[in-house]
């Protein structure tokens, strides 16, 4: 076999979101690059993640407005039917043509795309069957994937994970959802909405990524309403006798038809041969890198995207593939602030941590804002009112430090309260701000008048020091 060699001023190993993005401005300084994936090409949000999930939610959360629909007048609601199939096909319709435009980006590169799986030979160096890739910088998108324990993987195709369960034809009238994430709780409320029989499990007591014991709370009442949830005993799965699996956690035994895996991601760095070239990984496979710049420690090589399991959202990611890309061909890379942590779960309602999380504050020294929206004018208009939204001030200067809320709507909130907290700015500063009536930010509001109560060393006059008078658009 004959090996051949090339040189570059660039390699991109992953052709996911960081990938791509760093592609992006790598070009800006040289086209002598070389794009290496192995396939399938797409990026995970495209492909598996953000949007055939939410193609489905959107279907699932039509369906359920059949209940606020009985209530307010409108008849017939009870004859429309779940056409499990139709459903998946569209979703996946709907994806492929998102898939369809990412794809765009990788064929115009040519013979630049080199498929195949990459490992290192030398620190400047790439493997890909028979090539030697020589190149200036390389940088690390390869993503992760899901994780599935080895025990499960003996159940077969009963096992599924985000990577297929959009490929199915159809879908079982019972399925356990293991691991109550952002994936997780997701995906258990949109199949209970299809008809599905969803029990959903998780080891630890909070769900979808929340941190505050109030909120988390709230958020499992409301989901409990639709589908039973077994929390705080870790899920173990054997065959029962008829074929089906049988889920146990604690006292808890459910047998369904098939289980979603949603236990996490693991890095897509097996193979790369980091080690071999001297990077050392930690307990959890991953190399030291510092995290303003990307690089890795004595190495033209940076890490970028979910693979550096920083910050594993598609944001994210493309801000470092940004990072990585934009550094690539400096000796002294430049380091680079990051944007306010902002997470959304796209269940109903909508869960959101932004900024700081309740267990990252140091509680004697902040203040706590809280608004319950039960009866909130706009939301009860829609069936809707429920949910808690807590924020989170400095206790000394009233500096809006964090949010986290289960809230219809809070998608749109949490982006406000984001650039809120990425200005600086102060809960009396907000409350200086217009609020619209009736709109649902009139909620939000009343969390921050209660902060603003009990901040005493910013005699700033604002409008929050008018008394309520009982009504809900001047309160």
């Amino acid at each position: 076999m004959t090996t051949t060699s090339e040189s570059f001023d660039v390699a991109i190993i992953g052709a996911g979101t960081a990938g791509l993005a760093a592609l992006r401005e790598v070009r800006r300084a040289t086209e002598n690059l070389v794009l290496i994936d192995a396939g399938p090409f797409g990026t995970t949000c495209a492909r598996v993640g953000c949007m055939p999930s939410k193609a489905l939610i959107e279907v699932t959360k039509a369906l359920h407005q059949r209940d606020f629909l009985a209530t307010a007048g409108i008849t017939g609601t009870a004859a429309l039917k779940v056409d499990r199939p139709a459903v998946l096909r569209r979703v996946r319709q709907l994806r492929d043509a998102y898939v369809g435009g990412v794809l765009k980006v990788t064929d115009e590169l040519g013979e630049r795309v080199v498929v195949g799986r990459a490992r290192f030979v030398a620190p400047d160096t790439l493997a890909v069957g028979d090539r030697r890739l020589q190149a200036r910088h390389i940088i690390i998108a390869t993503g992760s994937r899901p994780v599935v324990p080895q025990p499960w993987r003996k159940l077969g195709d009963r096992i599924l994970t985000s990577d297929d369960l959009f490929e199915q034809e159809t879908l079982p009238d019972r399925i356990a959802v293991v691991g109550l994430g952002a994936i997780g709780v997701e995906m258990a409320q949109a199949l209970a909405r299809l008809g599905i029989a969803v029990t959903g499990f998780d080891a630890a007591e909070r769900v979808a990524g929340l941190s505050d014991p109030a909120v988390n709370e709230r958020a499992v009442g409301i989901f409990a309403e639709e589908f039973p949830l077994h929390l705080g005993q870790p899920a173990e799965l054997s065959r029962a006798a008829d074929g089906a699996i049988q889920v146990s956690a604690g006292s808890t035994d459910v047998e369904v038809d098939a289980v979603i895996a949603a236990l996490g991601r693991r890095p897509n760095l097996d193979g790369l041969g980091l080690q071999d070239i001297g990077i050392p990984l930690d307990d959890r496979g991953r190399p030291p890198f510092d995290p303003g710049t990307l690089r890795i420690p004595g190495f033209a090589i940076s890490i970028a995207g979910d693979v550096n399991g920083m910050r594993p959202l598609l944001h994210e990611a493309a801000d470092e593939g940004y990072i990585a890309g934009y550094n690539a061909l400096l000796d002294a890379p430049e380091c680079f602030a990051r944007r306010v942590p902002l997470g959304i779960v796209f269940s109903d309602p909508n869960i959101a941590t932004v900024g700081r999380r309740c267990e990252e504050l140091e509680q004697d020294q902040v203040v706590v804002g809280e608004v319950d929206l039960k009866g909130q004018g706009r939301l009860r208009m829609a069936g809707a009112d429920r949910g808690l939204i807590r924020l989170y001030a400095d206790a000394r200067r009233g500096t809006l430090l964090g949010v986290e809320l289960c809230c219809p709507h809070g998608e749109h909130l949490a982006h406000l309260l984001a650039l809120a907290i990425q200005q600086g700015l102060t809960v009396r500063e907000l409350l200086r701000m217009p609020f619209y009536h009736p709109v649902v930010e009139e909620g939000l509001r009343g969390a921050l008048r209660e902060a603003a109560g009990q901040l005493t060393d910013d005699r700033t006059p604002d409008l929050a020091r008018c008394g309520r008078l009982g009504a809900e658009a001047l309160d």
